[in-house]
């Protein structure tokens, strides 16, 4: 029996942006993986229908519609980043629980509005990302656009801020295989943090081991690690994405950017492996580590 975060099984997926070249193409990929997706939602399509090979959704004008018609209890955000903070705005009014908002390139002010009304309105909402590849709880669901086939279910928790190595991580594990794996997105504002991921797979009793994948830039790092040694029991391995990267130059994520000894890769990976946590020096050591760990259990 494996058990999931945040996403399971019972999981109804709507998709904001169904109609559009990327909420269609993911859209019929997550209903190929076996996850519930039960409909979509843009104001301008509303009461048609679209169709999936043989599936056959309708099309909403609101999120509350949506989940009043399907029982959604997850949104999977596709559409502009100008259209971004209107569409969480409104799945965080619907008050449905769980908002996945894949888009890249929103405005870091509109992250931040969102992310502040989620939480005035009782963070009835749970937002991950944006920029980010989702989540996915292998054998049950994915809300997002993480390949469903390249890795099985199992028992480690994984949360990464790189959608590429969370895919690495995913296929490199794959015969271990994972409970939820969550891609949270390397933007300099996010909704769900690695700390909220940690707690969750602390929480879970069907986690029995987590990887954390961090990158360069900020001290999400650093306060996961200061989380880790007061609230994690369970045993954490970690990679740090950037040890080569220059100082002071953004890299890759908007949030990638590195002043001073702030924000290193060294930097993390020492706060990390101060509390216990082994750190990999390439995705593929740190899947090395995962794997003796669990031979070891």
């Amino acid at each position: 029996m494996t058990m999931a975060i945040w996403l399971t099984e019972n999981s109804k997926i709507i998709v904001q942006g169904i109609t559009g070249s990327e909420g269609t193409k993911h859209g019929r990929r997550m209903l190929a993986s076996g996850a519930q997706v039960v409909g979509g939602v843009n104001a301008r399509k509303a009461g048609q229908t679209v169709d999936f090979d043989g599936t056959t959704l309708p099309v909403f004008g609101t999120v509350e519609e949506a989940m009043q018609e399907t029982g959604a209890d997850v949104s999977v955000v596709f559409v502009p980043p100008k259209f971004t903070r209107d569409a969480v705005v409104e799945a965080i009014d619907a008050e449905i629980p769980l908002c996945v908002v894949i888009t890249e390139g929103v405005p870091v002010h509109d992250t931040a509005y969102f992310w502040a009304y989620a939480e005035s309105k009782g963070n009835k909402t749970r937002i991950i990302g944006p920029n980010c590849p989702g989540i996915a709880s292998p054998g049950k669901s994915n809300a997002g656009i993480i390949p469903a086939d390249i890795t099985t279910p199992g028992r480690i928790g994984l949360v990464s801020k790189s959608g590429t190595l969370t895919y690495q991580m995913m296929y490199e594990l794959r015969d271990i295989g994972f409970s939820t794996c969550v891609g949270i997105g390397g933007d300099p504002v996010i909704g769900t943090t690695h700390i909220d991921a940690l707690q969750a797979f602390q929480d879970d009793p069907e986690t029995d081991a987590i990887v954390m994948i961090g990158e360069i830039g900020g001290d999400a790092e650093e306060r996961a690690a200061a989380y880790i040694e007061q609230h994690v029991t369970k045993p954490v391995v970690g990679y740090v994405a950037g040890f080569t990267a220059p100082e002071g130059k953004t890299m890759g994520h908007a949030g990638a950017i590195v002043s001073g000894s702030a924000g290193t890769a060294q930097a993390k990976k020492e706060a990390l492996e101060k509390v216990g946590v082994r750190v990999g020096k390439t995705p593929s050591e740190t899947a090395v580590l995962m794997r003796e760990l669990m031979q070891n259990r």
